[in-house]
């Protein structure tokens, strides 16, 4: 398998790495340092660490938001945000997902 070399992402308070699985990659997250984010509070309350989220790639990330709100699914916010790719990225909550927290992002 494939890594990538650690890129900090300050707008999200974390540093990424990927590893690429072939058809799949695998995000690892840290928190940068005196940087409060969904990841700190997530080991905060997990310190063993786990899965933080899902991600799923759509062709058309406009239509599959409108999709969803279509059918009662709550965004976690109005409009799509540059994720770690660089690319456009929303979360769905996830109260509305099994208590999964699902992230879409624009193909």
């Amino acid at each position: 398998m494939q890594t990538s070399d650690k890129h900090a992402q300050p707008d999200h308070g974390v540093n990424t790495m990927f590893v690429d699985c072939g058809n799949t990659k695998i995000e690892l997250l840290d928190p940068i340092a005196d940087c409060k984010s969904p990841i700190e509070n997530f080991l905060d309350k997990n310190p063993t660490g786990g899965i933080h989220h899902l991600c799923f790639e759509v062709d058309n990330l406009d239509a599959a938001c409108l999709d969803l709100r279509k059918r009662g699914l709550r965004l976690l916010s109005d409009r799509p945000k540059i994720g770690a790719h660089g690319k456009p990225v929303i979360f769905c909550h996830p109260k509305d997902c099994s208590g999964v927290l699902i992230e879409l992002e624009q193909a």
